[in-house]
């Protein structure tokens, strides 16, 4: 498994520089050699030319004269054709197509029509139409590459009275192919060690991080919430940063299962000493009941202890299935489209009765305009008295309770102001949490419940419930709810 991936890369890139050399190995050739040709094919060319010229000149001075072929063959121009091969520097044939005959340098020599190479009468046919051309369909040797250039010889009327052919072997070419190929093995070698040295540094440049972050994950499998560090702008940094990014998210999801086991755990303890307290004590009333022990006034004392105790048990479990149905996001609330201001009004109506028991005042300031809103209008009132209710506990006697409703820029703001003795700084981050109640005579009978619920209404419906409190001076809870259906 070590370093497998270097291996990989080392192999693809030469791989890929292999069939790429061979490919520019093989264009080299063609091109080389065609290009090779061309160059010698355009000198020949441009020597047939000056030659042929010279031709024409020695003809024109001599005025056509010559034998009967129509060939001058005076001082001047024999000697010039003994001297032709030099001059040329290839083999020279003057192809004469009336007499059909070939004269050539080499000391005054000359051959028949019929003794030159095959695939040259097309070319001289070509050049007595008036064409310039090259040609490499024959050679004198066969399996050397030859070219031969056709140039007409043109009278003083301009008529064609010869054909000139230089026929040159392409010298130099198989050995300049054989440098070039010489060259291109030694380079493709040469890109070869580049291309294996720069591999293995660019799989050490990907490998890293990748090591890096085969270490993170197996540390996050164990529990160990770390980050790899990577900053890239590419593939590999998306992909470190998607391990840093799930590593913070289990580092929650991980600090939130404690918290809640941690909750779960003081939930069990809470709710096992809210159940104990009054199962115990109605078990020995019981017991001194079962037993005869009182009787009369002091039986029917007892009979009215069991009966607030199994209240205040009704209470808690009410209380405990209302908020485990709230927290279950599953539970459907029926929301249809209700008015804020009456669910308020009644909700201040219906706690006047318990607040009178403490001669309370309840006052409601408000706008009055109608507040539409899209909810569960038991729900919502439920939260409205749950507060109230609180309220009346901790208020004084002969003391005053504030509602004031404003709504306004899309949203409805509901405050609910008691002046008890308030809440302690630091418990008023804790007031929403299950079974937290104040210490004191005037919560003796409340479940700890009450608020946890409000949330849980309040969450439901989109809404921000908050709390302010001074010590000594009061409370106010206020409600912000959303605009719009």
């Amino acid at each position: 498994m070590k370093y497998k991936i270097t291996k990989r890369l080392i192999g693809y890139f030469s791989v890929v520089l292999l069939l790429f050399s061979i490919i520019i190995g093989v264009l080299f050739q063609i091109l080389f050699t065609r290009h090779t040709a061309e160059i010698n094919q355009q000198e020949l060319k441009k020597r047939a030319v000056s030659i042929a010229d010279t031709l024409s000149q020695f003809h024109q001075e001599q005025g056509g004269r010559g034998n009967g072929n129509g060939m001058g063959m005076g001082n001047g121009y024999g000697a010039y054709l003994r001297f032709i091969d030099d001059i040329a520097m290839s083999k020279v044939w003057l192809v004469d197509e009336k007499a059909q005959r070939i004269e050539i340098g080499h000391k005054g020599s000359s051959l028949s029509y019929d003794d030159i190479p095959d695939g040259a009468e097309e070319l001289i046919q070509q050049v007595f139409q008036g064409n310039t051309l090259c040609s490499q369909k024959f050679g004198q040797v066969p399996g050397f590459p030859c070219v031969t250039a056709g140039v007409p010889v043109r009278d003083e009327n301009g008529d064609i009275f010869a054909a000139l052919l230089l026929h040159s072997p392409v010298e130099g070419m198989e050995q300049a192919q054989k440098d070039g190929t010489f060259i291109l093995v030694c380079c493709i070698f040469a890109a070869l060690i580049f291309a294996t040295g720069l591999s293995v540094i660019l799989a050490r440049h990907f490998i890293r991080p990748l090591q890096v972050m085969a270490g993170v994950t197996g540390q996050i499998i164990k529990g160990s919430y770390v980050h790899t560090g990577i900053i890239q702008n590419d593939e590999i940094g998306m992909l470190a940063n998607n391990i840093d990014e799930l590593s913070e998210r289990l580092s929650e999801s991980e600090t939130e299962r404690k918290e809640l086991d941690k909750m779960r755990q003081d939930f069990m303890s809470n709710i096992s000493h809210e159940l104990r307290t009054p199962v115990t004590v109605i078990k020995g009333s019981l017991e001194v009941l079962c037993q005869g022990l009182v009787t009369g006034e002091e039986e029917k004392e007892y009979l009215n202890q069991m009966f607030a105790d199994i209240s205040q048990l009704q209470r808690l479990v009410n209380d405990l299935l209302e908020l485990s149905r709230l927290q279950n996001v599953s539970f459907k609330i029926e929301k249809t489209e209700i008015n804020l201001t009456d669910v308020l009004n009644e909700s201040a109506r219906s706690i006047r009765q318990l607040a009178s028991k403490k001669n309370i005042i309840i006052n409601l300031n408000g706008n009055g305009q109608p507040f539409p809103f899209y909810g569960d209008y038991g729900r919502i009132r439920q939260m409205f008295t749950i507060v109230l209710d609180n309220a009346v506990k901790f208020s004084p006697n002969n003391g005053h309770i504030d509602i004031k409703m404003q709504s306004g820029d899309n949203k409805c703001v509901i405050v609910i102001s008691d002046y008890g003795k308030g809440i302690p700084a630091g418990d008023i981050p804790h007031i929403f949490e299950r079974f937290y109640k104040e210490q004191s005579g005037q919560n003796r009978n409340g479940s700890g419940l009450g608020l946890s619920i409000a949330k849980q209404i309040a969450w439901r419906h989109n809404t921000v419930i908050e709390c302010e409190s001074e010590y000594g001076k009061g409370t106010s809870f206020i409600f912000t709810f959303p605009g719009g259906l």
